[in-house]
């Protein structure tokens, strides 16, 4: 085993180690080098890539196609290359609807040393949003399989979407991460879930480890009570860098004066975040 395949192995099995009901692994998400090496230096023992965040860093909208598989796994692959953390990668619902698309995208996402990956069940049509049950499971299958024949730990979350979709039934999205787990996912996901009596219900029906989606007026501690394993952000680092970064120009165009420099971090500090990477070079 190269000493490359030894370090991406190592993270991977950190990582899985890392999901603990009732004591979860907050897991930020940067989008790029420089904020994955930011959250690295206030102590994150983990990251996830976040596809809002990537696309609008592109100058796209997210979630309707907008950017490539290809694009997707390079800036994964920038995530992993920027320090020596686990990291888990975004990838909507495998860039395509074949339970195949979702496996080639899996084995994609093992070859640049991801420690794991996501996949949901959303089809991003807007006139059926969420894919049938069946084709469902048949997808996570796929990726579970793709997964497992990387030869190391590899944690596959898949994503049951209904919540974000205009769909808020509790027992179909308990159901399809049931059927997700016993394709052996290895961590389940229901973004959405606003009510912790939810959230409990979900953690409660279901053995393998839980992501939920930090937010609202719940706290990590709240969260763990619950029973997750894991605790996400998606884009809500990159959105509220990006609400900064409005206020900034707002007054700069509005007003024509510079207060917000006051707010702004120093230069210093965000250069030593960068002094040391950290990364496997992978």
């Amino acid at each position: 085993m190269s000493p490359e395949h030894k370090e991406i192995t190592a993270r991977a099995e950190r990582f899985r180690a890392l999901h603990r009901p009732g004591q979860p692994l907050v897991l930020p998400n940067p989008w790029d080098a420089g904020t994955a090496r930011i959250l690295k230096g206030l102590g994150f023992a983990a990251l996830a890539t976040t596809s809002a965040g990537l696309a609008f860093s592109l100058g796209r909208r997210d979630g309707c196609g907008a950017v490539s598989r290809d694009e997707a796994i390079a800036h994964a692959a920038a995530i992993v290359a920027a320090t020596d953390l686990p990291v888990s990668a975004d990838l909507e619902n495998g860039f395509g609807p074949r339970p195949e698309d979702a496996a080639e995208t899996i084995r994609r996402a093992g070859a640049v040393g991801l420690a794991g990956a996501s996949i949901e069940d959303s089809s991003g049509d807007p006139a059926k949003p969420i894919y049938d049950a069946s084709l469902a499971v048949e997808r996570v299958a796929a990726a579970v399989e793709a997964a497992r024949g990387l030869g190391r730990p590899f944690v596959l979350t898949a994503r049951a979407e209904n919540f974000l979709h205009g769909r808020p039934d509790l027992d179909d999205t308990i159901a399809r991460l049931a059927a997700f787990e016993a394709a052996g996912a290895g961590a389940l996901y229901a973004p959405g879930l606003g009510r912790i009596d939810d959230i409990r219900r979900v953690c409660s029906s279901v053995k393998a480890p839980v992501n939920v989606l930090g937010g609202g007026a719940l706290t990590v501690a709240e969260l763990a009570a619950a029973g997750a394993a894991r605790v996400s952000l998606g884009a809500a680092l990159a959105r509220a860098a990006l609400g900064g970064f409005l206020r900034a120009a707002r007054e700069l165009k509005e007003s024509g004066s510079f207060g917000f420099r006051q707010e702004a971090a120093g230069f210093a500090e965000i250069e030593a975040f960068m002094a040391d990477p950290g990364g496997a070079g992978t």
